[in-house]
């Protein structure tokens, strides 16, 4: 059975971790991958793959990247469903979209996070730092823009461990991309 994924990995093309996307999809082919393509350069790959397990394909991506690579690279994995489902989330009202100049993000999690973990992150929203959950992602919306909020990222992290952040106008476009495959 032949699945689509994207491969939302974290931390490509900054602290010093540069590569192409060009040489990001021939890594993906290298380890067996088809129809390969990338969407921007922060670590967005679109592929086919003959397994279905998201655990096997994150574990074989993570592997082989950082073979190929030499340093670690988290994956966070979905499915055109899951793209989907994420750009179709309405987690802002339309007033609150409107009032904020900050672009709506989207973190994608390796996993669920329980209640416990859902209140505590959403305990640290304010009124410029809006958040909230989908099912295995965290959508925030920053009133004053990404660069400035105060948000703790770092007591996030420490919550629902490492996600890899997206606009979801990124999502959208990777969407697309999707739809035209």
């Amino acid at each position: 059975m032949r699945s689509t994924w994207i491969a939302l990995l974290r931390g490509m093309n900054v602290g010093g971790h540069r590569i192409t996307n060009a040489d990001l999809a021939d890594a993906f082919a290298a380890l067996g991958f088809r129809n390969v393509g990338t969407y921007r350069a922060s670590g967005n790959v679109l592929f086919d793959a003959d397994e279905g397990d998201p655990a096997s394909v994150t574990r074989r991506i993570e592997r082989g990247l950082e073979a190929a690579l030499g340093y670690a690279v988290p994956t966070f994995l979905r499915d055109a469903a899951a793209i989907h489902a994420v750009c179709a989330a309405r987690p802002f009202s339309d007033d609150a979209l409107d009032a904020s100049p900050g672009k709506p993000q989207v973190t994608f999690l390796a996993e669920a996070p329980d209640a416990a973990a859902r209140d505590a992150v959403l305990a640290l929203a304010t009124d410029d730092d809006r958040l909230a959950f989908g099912r295995r992602e965290l959508y925030w919306l920053p009133a004053k823009g990404v660069g400035r909020s105060e948000l703790d990222h770092a007591a996030i992290a420490r919550i629902l461990g490492h996600g890899t952040t997206r606009t979801l106008g990124t999502v959208a476009g990777i969407a697309k991309k999707l739809a035209a495959r």
